[in-house]
């Protein structure tokens, strides 16, 4: 008891918050990405390379259509959709391998995958290779998204790990952001190195997590779940403040992990016990409502929103600089909220702000629908980025607490 007091006392230290960052720089990368395309898909240069006909559908102010429907194309749903196709399949394979290679591994390898992938995308020549590295890219994300969470969980003392987990999210929200400006400077060129730039940017947080996890540990828990009980300890020396420290978690890493071992019930088969039933179906709906509230969509897709509700290319684009600004911020807002006012009132008012946005949003592009020839008004216009803003906002104060709460 003593131990497991100590245990939870343990102070935060600078190793760790340094090999937390470039953990976190895994968010960094997923959130660019994300963003980023959603900006490049609005570039003329990148449009007459790979879609022209979503190009002449745009130029064409003679055509009896909207624009929502101008981005309507089965090549464009193909490269949008293969990263989160390939992100699917991989977050399925990688907690199975995470545990088998271990943490840090896993994130050399998402890095690298990643890397392979914004190559192809960077320098694609056809539809093709912008596709196949798109694919590479999701395999990267998946992994990514699997092991850095898991990594920062396990390295960080458990009286930090709500803070250091939220980290994450905040380095995704810093991508995004980066994005959204680079999309924004990007979109002034009129060459393909504009677009080529805009992607090529996304090498960089890759980078910085494949050579700084190189020079990192892997997590005492993987490494006692592969009997290294001596690098372990190293770790755990290097990453708490005292010996005495080390030594009791990793005691308490010991018996745990051992307890799991004795344990030879498929642990798939175990949570559908009658009894883990209700733990089962709120984390389950938690998390799934909480990719349906849309909140991957709302990055990639808040330019082409903007622009059919009427405004320029440009226009959109600096729209999803605020709206990537504003995340940030809720993303902070959200996380000094959490402990002090619970998880049940962010969870409900989020979820009603986040329906009212939802509807004005459809609302005005219902509007835009009937008005092809005029459009909407100017008021209508101004609406739907604030419309978009309120939808970031809510989404933050649902994504705070649901991430907390699932483990809890």
């Amino acid at each position: 008891m003593e131990e497991n007091e100590e245990v939870e006392k343990t102070p935060l230290t600078d190793t760790v918050v340094y090999i937390c960052i470039i953990a976190g720089s895994a968010g960094l990368m997923y959130g660019y990405d994300t963003a980023v395309s959603g900006g490049v898909m609005m570039m003329k240069p990148f449009l007459k390379k790979f879609f022209p006909a979503i190009l002449l559908k745009m130029i064409d102010n003679d055509m009896k259509q909207d624009q929502y429907c101008r981005f309507n194309s089965h090549r464009l749903t193909a490269f949008i959709s293969s990263m989160f196709i390939a992100g699917l399949v991989s977050s399925l394979l990688a907690g199975r391998v995470t545990s088998l290679i271990g943490r840090k591994l896993s994130l050399i390898t998402s890095g690298i995958l990643f890397l392979t992938g914004n190559g192809l995308e960077v320098f694609a020549q056809n539809l093709a290779m912008l596709i196949a590295g798109r694919l590479f890219v999701g395999f990267g994300v998946g992994f990514a998204n699997q092991a850095a969470p898991v990594y920062i969980t396990e390295m960080a003392p458990s009286k930090w790990r709500g803070t250091l987990n939220t980290a994450f999210q905040f380095f995704v929200c810093c991508g995004s952001v980066l994005a959204s400006i680079i999309n924004f400077g990007a979109s002034h060129s009129n060459t393909n190195l504009g677009w080529r730039l805009a992607l090529g940017y996304a090498s960089l947080p890759a980078t910085l997590l494949i050579v700084g996890t190189i020079f990192i540990p892997d997590t005492p828990s993987s490494l006692i779940q592969r009997d290294k009980l001596d690098e372990a300890l190293t770790t755990l020396s290097r990453v708490r403040s005292t010996k005495a420290e080390a030594e009791a978690e990793l005691k308490d890493l010991v018996s745990s992990t051992e307890a799991t071992k004795l344990n030879t019930q498929n642990p798939y088969l175990k949570i559908l016990e009658l009894r883990y039933r209700p733990q089962l179906i709120l984390t389950v709906a938690i998390a799934g409502f909480q990719q349906l509230t849309g909140v991957g969509m709302v990055a990639l897709y808040a330019p082409v929103v903007m622009r059919t509700i009427g405004m320029g290319t440009e226009e959109s684009l600096l729209a999803a600089v605020v709206t990537g600004f504003v995340n940030l911020v809720s993303v902070l807002m959200s996380t000094c909220m959490v402990d002090k006012i619970g998880r049940r009132f962010l969870f409900i008012g989020g979820g009603i702000q986040i329906i009212f946005s939802q509807v004005f949003i459809a609302c005005t592009l219902a509007i835009q629908s009937q008005n092809r020839d005029r459009g909407v008004s100017k008021k209508l216009r101004c609406g739907g980025p604030s419309a978009n803003v309120s939808h970031i906002i809510g989404i933050r104060m649902v994504m705070g607490p649901a991430y907390m709460a699932r483990p809890e």
